[in-house]
């Protein structure tokens, strides 16, 4: 990988792993229309470290607080403080983790057409705007139910099809479940930490089996600019969020799906 290429993809993955406009889609169409050789599975396990060593330094004290309630929670066998939502982000992630067990051959192979893609990225940036306009956003992530849960571990599932984005698809079921804008993403970044550290291991399991030779500064550098952008997202992003709203994200959606689509149809 050359230096140019190095800093393009670990910047593109730390800004889009957060925003509602999926990471995978983007890693996956950058070595496409640049013409790049794909980057590799090592480089991908990299930027994923870094993005995810990005959501927890940024979230750490509420990963802290979390993390005690929920061994109170266990030793006295009843919801404590936090642990409410500590649980909550362990039980929305069971649906994605049996997805992928069950369907990881078809998103490595046919789901990583840049028709997908370009369907995915329209279609459910389609229904981020209609959640965004019709969601009454009056409740807070401690709000949260086994209901949501469900529907928001569900939802989380769907973005094993590139193009649908993770935390777009948990946004959307979050703001339809009435969640703020606000909420909707800070449940959505905490439920990212098991869900990368899932996918993470699974590429890296995969990168052992292959034995190739490894780029250590690549990755080095791929994990560490990952995650400065990731946390520089991450709080922009929070703070920018109840102001302008998804529709800038939709936008943007709908302008690279239509993209996508003449290019490849």
């Amino acid at each position: 990988m050359t230096l140019l290429q190095i800093i393009v993809l670990a910047v593109v993955q730390g800004l889009t792993e957060f925003l509602p406009i999926s990471s995978s889609a983007h890693l996956i169409l950058v070595p496409v229309l640049s013409q790049w050789q794909d980057q590799g599975l090592a480089f991908d396990v990299a930027v994923h470290v870094g993005t995810l060593s990005a959501v927890m330094w940024y979230f750490r004290i509420e990963i802290v607080n979390m993390f005690i309630d929920w061994l109170d929670s266990l030793k006295q066998r009843r919801l404590v403080g936090e642990s409410r939502l500590a649980w909550a982000v362990l039980w929305g992630t069971v649906p994605v983790g049996l997805a992928g067990l069950l369907f990881h051959d078809l998103v490595d192979t046919v789901l990583r057409s840049p028709l997908v893609i370009a369907w995915a990225t329209i279609g459910f940036g389609l229904l981020l705007w209609f959640a965004d306009a019709r969601g009454q956003r009056r409740r807070d992530e401690h709000s949260i139910t086994w209901k949501d849960v469900l529907i928001i571990g569900c939802a989380q599932a769907l973005a094993l099809i590139p193009g649908t984005s993770r935390s777009g698809i948990t946004m959307t079921a979050a703001l339809m479940l009435g969640l703020t804008r606000t909420a909707a993403a800070r449940f959505s970044f905490l439920l990212s930490i098991p869900a990368i550290l899932i996918a993470g291991g699974y590429k890296g399991l995969k990168l052992i089996e292959q034995s190739v030779p490894v780029d250590w500064l690549a990755l080095v550098l791929g994990i560490v600019l990952s995650g400065v952008m990731a946390y520089v997202c991450i709080h922009y992003f929070l703070k920018l969020l109840e102001r302008i709203g998804m529709l800038p994200f939709v936008i943007y959606r709908l302008v690279l799906g239509a993209f996508l689509l003449a290019i490849f149809i």
